[in-house]
This record gives structure tokens, sequence and C-alpha cells, in this order.
């Protein structure tokens, strides 16, 4: 099978990383995580206590090295040669991780490395502009999506198993204003291109999901 560019975009908990990294594997596929690069520089800028200001912001991602690595426990998130695969990962780097990610200049610094990884074909790469603006040319662009009460759901459990106090409510709420944020901010907003392919994935099992995508690219 020809070696393909594989872009998916979506809202927030969408299932957009699960899927992506199990397709890639079923595939051979180098896995790039594009909300991962975002959160190392939300992470960074919170470590640096400093107030979460656009001036900070654009400081700390000025200097920044962001590296991605697929190893066989899965990939892992480096920072300045830092492990932070974990740390990006806290209710704290979510809540400003929308509000980083929509500067210009971090987006531009961060794409330059998103195209650079994807160069040679063979990769599957998740985010919120993929299709539109990153890879343009991919091979197949899915557009993933589900009800928001269902990834409010999805979401809790997630932090709930890693031991975070997190109210459903609240999540639901957090995921509408990400939403509303991702698609109304200036620099390249999450869009769904009209040559993606919609896959609602409520009421799916993951299984099915990777399947029903695993079919497109064959």
């Amino acid at each position: 099978m020809k070696k393909l560019v594989i872009a998916i975009d979506g809202p927030a908990g969408a299932g957009k990383s699960t899927i992506a990294k199990i397709l890639s594997e079923k595939l051979g596929y180098v896995y790039i995580d594009t909300g991962a690069m975002y959160r190392a520089v939300s992470w960074a800028v919170l470590k640096s206590g400093k107030d979460v200001t656009e001036e900070n912001i654009l400081a700390v991602a000025k200097d920044i090295e962001v590296r991605l690595e697929n190893t066989d426990s899965g990939l892992h998130v480096f920072a300045d040669g830092n492990d932070i695969t974990n740390e990006i990962r806290t209710p704290e780097v979510t809540k400003i991780v929308s509000m980083v990610a929509m500067l210009a200049p971090v987006r531009e610094k961060m794409v330059h490395l998103q195209r650079k990884m994807a160069e040679k074909g063979a990769v599957v790469m998740d985010g919120r502009d993929i299709a539109s603006h990153v890879l343009p040319n991919a091979d197949l662009k899915i557009f993933l999506t589900a009800s928001i009460e269902e990834r409010a759901s999805r979401r809790y459990k997630e932090m709930a198993a890693k031991g975070f106090d997190v109210e459903l409510s609240e999540l639901q709420k957090d995921i509408a204003a990400r939403d509303k944020a991702d698609s109304e901010r200036k620099v390249s907003p999450l869009v769904k291109v009209p040559e993606a392919v919609l896959v609602d994935t409520t009421g799916m099992t993951i299984d099915e999901v990777v399947e029903k995508i695993l079919d497109m690219c064959r």
C-alpha cells in the first residue's frame, strides 16, 4: 500500500490522539500529535512562573525546543531536552492551551516543525488545522467529532483515572468554550475542509472508528 499522509482534525475530546496512535501503529506509520506540541509550550509558560500574557507566551515560544519521539512505550514529548509527556496533560495546561495555540508566531514555529516531520510521508498527524493549513495536500483527510456530552464523559473518565478531581459539568463547559475559541480564532481556525470525511464517533467504539478509517486508507 502507498505510504500515505493522513490528516485528522476535530474538536477537543473527539478522540483524535487515541485513534491516530492506534492507526499509526497498525499502518507502521509515524504518529505526530500537534496538540502535544502546543501543550509543551503551555507547560513551559506555566513553568516559567510568569503571568500567562501574550508577551510572556511569545517570549517562551521563541526559545523553546519541542521534540516528539515515537518509542515502544508510546509517543514522548520533550521540551528543551526534558521529557514532559505526563506533565502536559494536567488541567492547568489544558486551561491555557487554546490561548497559546491561537497566537500566530507560536503557530508558525510549530507548523514549520510539523511539516518537516511529515516530509517523508507515512505519517498520521492530528490537530485542529492539519487538513486546512499544515498539510493541505494530505492523501486522506478526516474530521473526527462527537457530541459535547460524549466528549466530556470521555475526558472525565480519563482525568479521573489519572487521579484528577474534576466535575463533569465543568468539563462540558470547558469543552464548549474550547470549541468556540478554536473555531473563532483568527489564525488557522478549526474547520472541516470540503474534501475531509466526517466521522462522528458518538456511540462508536475505538476499534470501530479505527477500522472505518483503515477501510478508507485501503
